[in-house]
């Protein structure tokens, strides 16, 4: 499938009925794989449909590739059969990890940044890339901490997983905003250290601004509109990374369709 040309948006259950009625002008839809990974029944039925009109992407949030322990062959096997029913553009997961001792985490996890944890993620991606006969895009994540035993700053990790692995980038801008102010490091430069033929699609989203014990934390929740700052990066990413397709990305207290819309097309615009 080409790749789209204007800004996406994340296709929601309670957008659904709505999406099917009006067909919305965005460029295209991203789903989260695990929303589909029925046999069949109205949310797959709906995802079908959508397909028929727009181009779409598929992005997991529940693989765990960084985790130690062996992947979910069950899980990758209804990745691989809903690749195939929907035709996607794009296949997506996260440089994260979740799941240990039987049980996964609500959240994706931000990996050690070590020589021997990008040789078990290059691996992981390789094994999932084999599976499902293509590259596929790998998301930067928020995060609130860093590891002591970090050997790569964060956008040297990803240029050495893209080396290693093959696979290609989905870069979060807002994410890199997020992690940039609560670290201290320069999205500019980030950006510099990313190999830019690798970023093949880009996420933006709104993070709420916390106070812990005086000091200022940044939280990505895709519960708001992007902020100023993110749009600016985004116009700076666009010069960087080229005509790259962009979703704009809202989970949380989710608003009217048609607020989603005129997201996508500020990003649009910028574009």
């Amino acid at each position: 499938m080409l790749e789209p040309t204007r800004c996406g948006i994340g296709l929601r259950a309670p957008h659904h009925q709505e999406v099917l009625e009006r067909l919305p002008p965005v460029g295209w839809f991203e789903a989260h794989s695990e929303n589909y990974f029925a046999d069949g029944g109205a949310a797959v039925d709906t995802l079908q449909r959508v397909r028929e009109h727009y181009p779409v992407a598929l992005h997991g949030v529940g693989l765990a590739l960084g985790s130690a322990a062996p992947l979910d062959r069950e899980h990758l096997a209804k990745l691989v059969r809903l690749e195939r029913h929907i035709g996607p553009w794009a296949v997506s997961e996260h440089v994260c990890w979740g799941y240990a001792g039987g049980r996964h985490t609500n959240d994706l996890l931000p990996m050690p940044r070590t020589q021997e944890s990008l040789r078990h993620l290059a691996v992981r991606v390789g094994e999932l890339q084999d599976a499902l006969g293509r590259q596929v895009l790998l998301e930067n994540v928020s995060s609130y901490l860093e590891f002591a035993a970090d050997e790569f700053g964060e956008a040297e990790y990803l240029a050495a997983l893209v080396a290693e692995s093959g696979c290609g980038l989905l870069l979060d801008v807002n994410n890199v905003y997020v992690n940039a102010r609560n670290h201290g490091f320069d999205p500019q430069d980030y950006f510099r250290r990313l190999p830019a033929g690798a970023v093949r699609e880009i996420h933006l989203a709104g993070h709420e601004v916390a106070r812990i014990d005086g000091h200022e934390l940044r939280i990505d929740t895709h519960d708001r509109p992007v902020c100023d700052a993110v749009w600016a990066l985004y116009a700076s990413a666009r010069a960087r990374f080229g005509p790259v397709p962009a979703l704009v990305e809202w989970d949380a207290a989710l608003p009217p369709l048609d607020t989603l819309v005129a997201e996508a097309q500020r990003a649009d615009a910028i574009a």
